[in-house]
């Protein structure tokens, strides 16, 4: 449940924050004194759309938080997004806050944490059920209408949407491969002579640099063995050699070693560097033993690294990517094989249809069973509200053509008196009526949702006398087991209130300030008594005032208070 609002610098609110409970609250003022302006603040925090317009005049930004409970609904989401740790306790809240500029950029967080616009839309999704007054007119839209039905009956239409996206591909993958056969065809072929010429060079995916490494070698074989020669003349093999050389300083020292200790380090480094030099000596033998010349196989090589450059000129790649290419054009190949198998896709088409069918058939019966249930519910709600006799239908008409959503369209029909034929929704003409239906329509769909909090934002327009009498007790209905927030202009909804809010403006230092004053006693019964006489209340309208809140009290009663504080004005603009 929404626990704690705060505004400041927000529309013709200067500071305000509002302390809230459980129940059913109502927020009444006289018109124009800025009743919707806690709602419309409330959904900025939820990740509505916003802009600089909302900054009070003369400030700088507007600031917008909001504290619920956190519902054990949204307690993974919060986790896998870094807003909540996953051994938080149960009793934590759950802030959302968000700032709007002048220049209309805006910023939001949520427990403190910086967030998107998104995510406070997601976050809002397990918080808040917003009706406004104007809600009747997305129930003539098809896409509402299957969308509270669907709710209604608890269904989940992502398997359904999913099989019918994987028809929908293989369908247009078969229509493309029927259109694009023979094009299809010569690629194939054109691709089936590239990896033929390739397959004849057959190149190894290291070969080319191992290629080039032998041939320059190769190619340089004589200077090598020139120069191999010339370094063991000179190391061991004439008679003024290195290896003889080093030999005869070893031989010098070695005799007077016991004499001076200090030429023992000397000694050690001429020891070592004729072993160097004896290993060098017979490594260089080794090179010339395996270095003759062999010019067959220098031709081979030859041969080999033009048919390597010869395919890579035709293909235009460099030679070091032919392995690569041909790996390529098969995998080309591979897909291209499949797309031009009309039977394996064909199969696939009717494979995916038929799971389509399935899913569709069991949301339809789904539906089938739901749309009485809640057409029944609908109507029962319908005579509370004045309209006695009335009916109310859920029509589901079967498309021509099978949709991501389904094999059917629903379509809202209500019938406002005893002997009237249905029609649909879009083509009742009283406002009242419309008004009427869409509350009972609200009030039958919020008793199953999830949310804690439920707002109303004057839903109750166009109704007045007994009607209205209806609305006040099933929101506070509603207010047994949710939270319940009602901006309304009717009395007899208001007494039947839990909590009462006026909302109320003034002019101050030259501009116009809007408050909101929790109301109880003496003060709720002027207010209520103001509601039904206009203007001041007088003897007859404070009776009449007196005598609503008493009729509402002898009702059962709403459920304690489930947070402290509640109702309680923290502080004021």
């Amino acid at each position: 449940m929404l626990k704690r609002i705060a505004l400041r610098d927000f529309v013709i609110v200067p500071a305000l924050e509002l302390d809230l409970q459980a129940g059913f609250t109502a927020l009444t003022g006289e018109t124009g004194a800025g009743k919707s302006i806690l709602v419309d603040a409330l959904q900025l925090a939820l990740g509505h759309r916003g802009d600089a317009g909302v900054v009070r005049e003369g400030a700088t930004r507007a600031e917008i938080s909001a504290e619920f409970d956190t519902p054990a609904s949204l307690r993974p989401w919060l986790a896998d997004a870094g807003f909540a740790d996953e051994e938080d306790g149960g009793d934590d809240p759950l802030l959302l806050r968000r700032t709007l500029d002048a220049q209309g950029k805006s910023r939001a967080w949520i427990n403190g944490s910086p967030a998107t616009i998104g995510q406070l839309r997601e976050a809002g999704e397990h918080l808040v059920d917003i009706h406004g007054q104007h809600a009747w007119q997305s129930l003539t839209r098809p896409d509402a209408v299957r969308g509270l039905l669907d709710g209604y009956a608890g269904l989940d239409t992502a398997p359904l949407a999913a099989a019918w996206s994987a028809w929908r591909s293989a369908s247009e993958q078969l229509a493309d491969a029927r259109s694009r056969q023979a094009d299809l065809e010569r690629e194939r072929e054109r691709l089936q002579w590239q990896i033929a010429e390739l397959d004849k060079l057959a190149p190894g995916a290291d070969e080319w640099p191992e290629l080039n490494a032998e041939h320059h070698r190769l190619s340089h074989a004589q200077a090598i063995i020139d120069a191999v020669q010339a370094a063991l003349a000179a190391i061991s093999e004439d008679d003024d050699s290195a290896d003889a050389r080093s030999a005869q300083a070893i031989g010098a020292l070695e005799g007077v070693l016991d004499h001076d200790p200090a030429l023992r380090d000397p000694f050690e480094v001429l020891k070592s560097a004729q072993a160097q030099l004896q290993d060098a000596a017979h490594t260089l033998h080794a090179t010339l033993r395996h270095g003759e010349l062999d010019p067959e196989r220098l031709q081979a090589l030859d041969e080999r690294l033009a048919a390597w450059m010869g395919l890579a000129r035709r293909f235009r790649r460099p030679a070091e990517e032919l392995p690569a290419l041909r790996a390529a054009w098969r995998d080309e190949l591979t897909r291209l094989d499949a797309a031009t198998d009309l039977d394996a896709l064909e199969a696939r088409v009717q494979t995916t249809r038929q799971a389509y069918d399935t899913a569709a058939q069991a949301v339809s019966s789904q539906r089938k069973a739901a749309a009485p249930r809640l057409a029944a519910s609908v109507t029962a709600a319908m005579q509370q509200l004045g309209m006695a006799g009335g009916r109310f239908e859920v029509a589901l008409e079967p498309l021509a053509e099978p949709q991501r959503h389904g094999r059917e369209a629903a379509e809202f029909r209500v019938a406002g008196h005893a002997g009237s034929t249905p029609r649909a929704l879009a083509k009742v003409a009283s406002g009242g009526e419309l008004s009427r239906i869409a509350l009972a329509i609200a009030v039958t769909t919020s008793e199953l949702g999830e949310t804690g909090t439920l707002i109303f934002d004057e839903i109750d327009a166009g109704v007045g006398g007994s009607v209205a009498d209806a609305v006040g007790q099933l929101m506070r209905r509603l207010g047994r087991d949710r939270q319940v927030l009602c901006v309304t202009h009717l009395p007899q909804v208001a007494a039947c209130a839990d909590h009462h809010c006026v909302v109320s403006k003034a002019a101050q230092g030259g501009s116009t300030r809007s408050q909101v004053d929790p109301v109880t006693g003496e003060a709720r019964v002027q207010e209520i008594a103001r509601m039904l006489g206009g203007g001041a209340a007088g003897g007859t309208s404070l009776a009449h005032a007196q005598a609503l809140l008493a009729a509402a009290t002898s009702a059962p009663p709403a459920p304690p208070a489930a947070a402290s504080g509640g109702g309680r004005k923290r502080q004021r603009a």
